[in-house]
């Protein structure tokens, strides 16, 4: 089967097929980051290209009303809101496999450089997308005073670091899940991605296996590390670090939207060597929808 290639140059017959392998990256990329478990990836709409626009899923906002025996009931037509997402960040790669280590590869190369990218593209968009958040995070949920009612809640702030320790970890990891609290954040779905050296104190601290068994699953390929006070914890090495100080993230996935597509998949022949190049574009979207259902804790450990 023969695929489309640049004007000029010939068509390109193998066992590179652009669909299968964008599938894989895309498939693989989901897997291995950690956003599409701590964002609402729920959309509608087809990402064809950089610069689209897909309409967000949200759930609706019921009214409570208060009930007189007798009266006529008011009843309201729940606005199904969808937000629009334009997709307006995009990530390539692009690379060459020569004809002469096609001929002698003893191993599915294909498959090697689909995993590989897919991680690369990860650590590239986490990155990115893990510090965008914090500049939305609501200025009640982060800070030395935060709290929406109470205003005390100690989170720490650039150069004003909390300094975590094995003793006094778990009881931060609460006062992010109190600041939740006090923003009426849903309680069941909440997230906390922290950096491995919390991680390491959370497994020396009082909490020990408790800390990573809380699910009774095993750790996944995303980072998922267990449960802590209705937090499911997940662990990434691309979470904002300025210094020793490093930014943790903790929220709802109803508070990010994420979007995210392998767009381009092509290969075409080089005109300066004998091989084929092989080129892939990864589109994406990202947007804090609700400040108020996310938290931030700057910290050391």
């Amino acid at each position: 089967m023969a695929y489309a290639t640049s004007p000029g140059h010939p068509q390109y017959t193998g066992n590179f097929i652009p669909e299968i392998w964008s599938g894989k990256l895309i498939e693989n990329f989901y897997d291995a980051t950690v956003l599409s478990a701590i964002s609402n990836t729920a959309y509608e709409g087809e990402i064809r290209n950089m610069g689209d626009t897909v309409n967000i899923r949200t759930t609706p906002e019921i009214t409570i009303q208060t009930y007189v025996k007798g009266q006529t009931l008011s009843v309201e037509q729940p606005d199904k809101a969808k937000l629009q997402l334009i997709i307006d960040k995009g990530e390539y790669f692009a690379c060459i496999e020569d004809d002469v280590d096609e001929v002698q590869a003893d191993i599915n190369m294909m498959d090697q450089w689909s995993k590989d990218a897919s991680e690369r593209m990860k650590i590239k968009i986490d990155t990115r997308v893990l510090t965008d958040m914090l500049t939305d995070v609501s200025a009640d949920n982060k800070g030395t005073a935060a709290g929406r009612i109470s205003g005390n809640i100690g989170l720490g702030e650039a150069s004003s670091p909390v300094a975590l320790t094995k003793t006094n970890v778990i009881g931060s990891i609460v006062d992010l899940g109190t600041v939740l609290d006090e923003a009426n954040a849903p309680e069941g779905d909440r997230f906390l991605v922290i950096p491995a050296k919390v991680a390491g104190l959370i497994k020396q601290s009082d909490l020990k296996d408790a800390s990573i068994t809380g699910d009774g699953s095993t750790p996944l390929r995303n980072g998922r590390l267990g449960m802590i006070d209705r937090f499911t914890v997940y662990v990434s090495h691309n979470l904002y670090k300025s210094g020793s100080e490093y930014s943790v993230i903790a929220g709802h996935s109803m508070g990010f939207t994420f979007a995210s597509q392998m767009t381009n998949m092509e290969t075409i022949r080089s005109e300066t060597t004998f091989g084929n190049i092989i080129r892939g574009l990864q589109v994406y979207g990202y947007k804090v929808v609700k400040p108020e259902a996310l938290a931030t804790l700057v910290c050391t450990a």
